[in-house]
């Protein structure tokens, strides 16, 4: 019979089709969440500068109001190193991944490379970011210390400590979503190879 009714049926056409994502929809997908990404890097990288300024700032007026050469000489390399972590975090981030770039490659290879990113900027900002200004507010709490009890400082310290934990487990929730994101990526590539 050629013209069996349950062959023009919408419901058996649409049964009948292959499962699974297509390959439009994959790069559609990865393409979308590597242009999310390349912002919230962009974001970040802004964020970056916050820091600097803040450790400039501070130190600034700690080392012209100060009297001890010790306390001086920290600010001093909390600064410098605040300085220099601003130069290497950002330093080749900007002109990374352009969207004009991204047309000759594909949107998996496009995803892994914000990814890839992404991981650099979280491992730069720790290590030259967060610790100078750690180091800033170290020496700040010395310089403190020095004009007055250490009774008065116990809200100051308590803030202090309050936003050193929570750097800590926002930066740990996000090494382990990039990490995800890693480990999604391989799965994908796996699953697509011929």
């Amino acid at each position: 019979m050629a013209n069996d009714p349950s062959e023009n049926n919408p419901k058996t056409i649409w049964q009948s089709q292959p499962g699974g994502v297509s390959a439009v929809t994959l790069e559609k997908m990865m393409r979308r969440r590597a242009q999310e990404l390349h912002g919230k890097t962009g974001r970040e990288l802004l964020g970056s500068i916050v820091s600097p300024v803040t450790v400039v700032g501070i130190s600034a007026y700690c080392i012209a109001q100060g009297d001890n050469l010790m306390q001086r000489a920290a600010f001093a390399v909390a600064t410098a190193w605040s300085i220099l972590g601003a130069y290497i975090v950002n330093r080749g981030m900007w002109r990374g991944t352009r969207f004009q770039d991204a047309a000759s490659a594909t949107g998996l290879t496009f995803y892994r490379r914000e990814v890839e990113r992404q991981r650099h900027l979280f491992r730069c900002v720790m290590q030259w970011s967060f610790a100078p200004v750690v180091l800033a507010v170290g020496a700040l709490i010395a310089w403190l210390r020095d004009r007055g009890p250490v009774s008065k400082m116990i809200p100051f310290l308590t803030l202090v400590a309050i936003w050193i934990a929570a750097v800590l487990v926002m930066r740990k929730t996000r090494r382990d979503d990039l990490q995800r994101e890693i480990d999604d990526l391989n799965e994908i590539e796996k699953e697509n190879r011929p």
